[in-house]
């Protein structure tokens, strides 16, 4: 046993498993905590995120080697705020059970969806936005009455600290637990009987948190990413939508699941389109981003790395790679625009996940869908133009996640409505109303009138009900289609002696 747990790995898989026990007995104690818990809950929760606001943003900006303080507030403590406080206001409504009618057959009894916590909810967190995507799926977590397990990226361990100080203060263990940087196999986490999971990450990784999940049937929500477009329709302003995704390509460096990955722009625009970007660039950060404090660093030396090498890779084979801002020492990568670009270049068969921002022609509005079409469903998807007929045939014939229109991104910072992604950029949703039932078991409850006669529906069968009943709903079959061998059919003679 001492030597088992002088094993680093076996100790923490101990204590994950000993956490785990205990949520679990604390749900047993208290299954169906009520509307005015929860939301004391949610209120601790909001108290302490602005408390801790300042101490946050400080603590991520170091792991980043310097991540923008406005950024860090704006997305991840207010996105946070905005989410807790929809699920204050809307929780009791979404606490009761919700009435349902019965089949015609049925009527005068009554049928009702009675939504009950799910019990230890696991959230996996991505190093991008260690707090929104942490307390994103906690409050949602929370507000459905269950206990949380939180593994936070390996990637943040400054943010961990602070996350689990501000935690602990105000949720005993048995209730909100966060690990962090100290789990070695992330594997030991997801191997764990949650009764539901919660992943935010790359598709490569989700694909392995579900065939883990799997082997406990674990119910999952993906929160991946993709190569989400940004489709400019004839007629739209190339500066208004160069401006807008320049935002959005250069937020928190691009390192943002929902950034807009290309841009599709018609080929007579392409020119002016990529001028603006580069003006848009200038006039939000300068001409240097080298020390801006409006801009955040790529998180870490590989990830800089990476993104060096999928610049390297488009130059080899022939593209245009124009950097938007002059580059200074640190990881603060200004934004750079890839024209001429060709689908074998990495640029256009990975997601980018940084300030790279390539730029396709094109001719019609067929061709261009047919290029979103061509590749996994996306996890977001930009329309730019106020052509009411050509917006309406990219929203009809395309499929992504989520949809902003003549902007970027703003649709998942609207909490009433559901975030999620579709095919490879995830599973199932979160947010709102959505994330509640998400994170909820739907208990359908009928109750049978006392004097309701289900008992002429039992055998023997063939009563005059049960012929009229069959006569009204199904009408008659076609004798013609039924096999000699079902039409001669005889049930088997009893052996002797039963």
């Amino acid at each position: 046993m001492n030597d088992r747990l002088a094993d680093p790995q076996a100790a923490m898989t101990a204590h994950l498993n000993a956490v785990l026990s205990s949520q679990q007995a604390a749900f047993g104690r208290d299954p169906y905590p009520s509307a005015s818990r929860r939301r004391e809950d949610l209120r601790k929760l909001k108290a302490q995120l602005h408390r801790y606001q300042d101490v946050l943003a400080e603590a991520m900006s170091q792991d980043f080697s310097f991540r923008s303080p406005a950024e860090s507030k704006m997305l991840d403590v207010l996105g946070s705020t905005l989410e807790i406080n929809h699920a204050l206001s809307h929780l009791s409504r979404w606490m009761r059970p919700s009435r349902r009618s019965t089949e015609l057959l049925f009527l005068s009894n009554s049928l009702r969806v009675h939504y009950q916590p799910k019990g230890v909810v696991g959230v996996i967190v991505p190093w991008n936005f260690p707090v929104y995507l942490t307390l994103g799926p906690l409050a949602a977590a929370m507000a459905a009455g269950n206990r949380v397990m939180i593994k936070m990226s390996e990637l943040t361990p400054a943010t961990n600290a602070v996350m689990r100080r501000m935690l602990g203060e105000v949720f005993p263990e048995h209730q909100v637990a966060v690990i962090g940087e100290e789990l070695l196999d992330p594997n030991a986490f997801t191997a764990l009987p949650f009764n539901h999971i919660v992943f935010t990450g790359s598709p490569a990784v989700g694909r392995i948190v579900m065939r883990t999940a799997a082997e406990n049937l674990t119910p999952v929500t993906l929160e991946l990413g993709g190569k989400s477009p940004a489709v400019l329709l004839h007629g739209a302003s190339p500066h208004d939508a160069a401006r807008r995704i320049t935002h959005g390509k250069a937020a928190n460096c691009g390192q943002i699941c929902i950034a807009p990955d290309y841009a599709l722009v018609p080929r007579k625009q392409v020119g002016e389109f990529v001028s603006a970007v580069k003006e848009s660039f200038a006039a939000l950060y300068g001409g240097s981003v080298a020390g801006n404090h409006d801009y955040t660093a790529v998180v870490n030396e590989r990830h800089a790395a990476r993104i060096q090498a999928l610049l390297d890779d488009a130059r080899a084979k022939g593209a245009t790679v124009e950097a938007c801002a002059a580059a200074g020492a640190g990881r603060q990568v200004p934004l750079h625009v890839v024209t001429g670009v060709r689908p074998d270049m990495r640029v256009m068969k990975e997601e980018i996940f940084g300030p790279i921002l390539p730029v396709l022609p094109y001719d019609t509005l067929d061709e261009a869908i047919g290029l979103v079409n061509a590749g996994p469903r996306p996890l977001a998807l930009y329309c730019f133009g106020h052509d009411a007929g050509q917006r309406a045939q990219v929203l009809q014939r395309t499929h992504s996640g989520g949809v902003t229109i003549n902007d970027w991104g703003w649709h998942v910072l609207n909490h009433d409505a559901p975030f999620g992604g579709v095919g490879n950029s995830g599973m199932g949703s979160y947010h709102g109303e959505e994330g509640f039932r998400e994170l909820s078991h739907a208990r359908t409850v009928f109750k049978r009138h006392r004097f309701f006669p289900v008992g002429l529906f039992y055998p023997p069968y063939g009563n005059v009900v049960q012929r009229l009943v069959m006569k009204l709903w199904l009408g008659q079959g076609d004798a013609s289609l039924r096999s000699n061998r079902t039409a001669d059919y005889s049930p088997p003679r009893p052996l002797k002696g039963n």
